[in-house]
């Protein structure tokens, strides 16, 4: 209930550009001490800023899509393919949003039998050029920043989807915190597609490791693949193989 709170008070204060504490109260029915907690959280996440009597959407909330995938590009190209590398003949696979995970459909092989359920718009559209791949669309509101799509009105028919692999993106990763995310928005996709997948595969460059965002999705054990390059912590190799988590080093 909180965190669904906290996830709308963050949408309503982007829609409508500033807030004031009086009217949030008055639109979540809240007291003003539970509102200034929740904007705590929020702003911790550098989404929203406060001002005077309020708060205020921050314009930049993200990098540029464009500079985020240019970050660390050769080694994201690297794990995309690697990842679709992991895609059988009729599997049904979940390809989260994210830079490196939209890497992945560079890589798609056409010969092969696949239905993708995404709400990565890159994905979307390289998937919608395979006469194989059948496409599964999550998510009814575009969120530009990110390039996906967010808030998924009923899970009702998604309960009934057997899903083989889940490809998942991550902000950070850290042994104390687990796997987070920055935007509170695109919590409730991840988390529900972790639980429900056969297998989990995350594909993280070496720079996400040992850092945490504003909100934990899942545990790492949740994971039973890691995609990344051997650039990482030691701690991390050493924690994965007591796991039995399967890390794949990419060059």
């Amino acid at each position: 209930m909180k965190l669904k709170r906290i996830q709308e008070i963050e949408a309503y204060v982007h829609e409508n550009g500033s807030a004031s504490i009086d009217e949030l109260c008055d639109k979540f029915n809240v007291s003003k001490n539970t509102i200034r907690r929740d904007i705590n959280k929020i702003v911790e996440n550098g989404t929203i800023k406060k001002v005077y009597g309020g708060v205020a959407s921050v314009s930049n909330q993200l990098k540029p899509y464009e500079h985020r995938h240019s970050s660390h590009s050769e080694e994201k190209i690297a794990i995309g393919k690697a990842a679709a590398a992991e895609i059988e003949d009729n599997d049904l696979v979940f390809i989260d949003s994210g830079t490196t995970t939209s890497c992945i459909g560079d890589f798609f092989d056409p010969d092969k039998r696949v239905t993708i359920i995404t709400n990565n718009l890159n994905i979307i559209n390289k998937a919608a050029e395979l006469s194989n791949y059948q496409l599964i669309l999550i998510g009814m509101t575009y969120k530009r920043a990110t390039r996906s799509f967010v808030n998924v009105e009923s899970w009702e028919y998604f309960k009934r989807i057997n899903i083989t692999k889940s490809f998942m993106a991550a902000t950070g990763l850290s042994i104390e915190r687990g796997v987070t995310n920055s935007d509170l928005l695109e919590y409730d996709i991840k988390s529900r597609i972790v639980e429900k997948t056969d297998r989990n595969i995350l594909l993280v460059d070496h720079s996400k490791f040992d850092k945490a965002a504003l909100v934990t999705y899942s545990n790492i054990e949740k994971f039973h693949q890691i995609i990344t390059s051997d650039s990482i912590p030691e701690n991390y190799k050493v924690y994965c193989k007591e796991k039995g988590i399967k890390i794949n080093y990419v060059n």
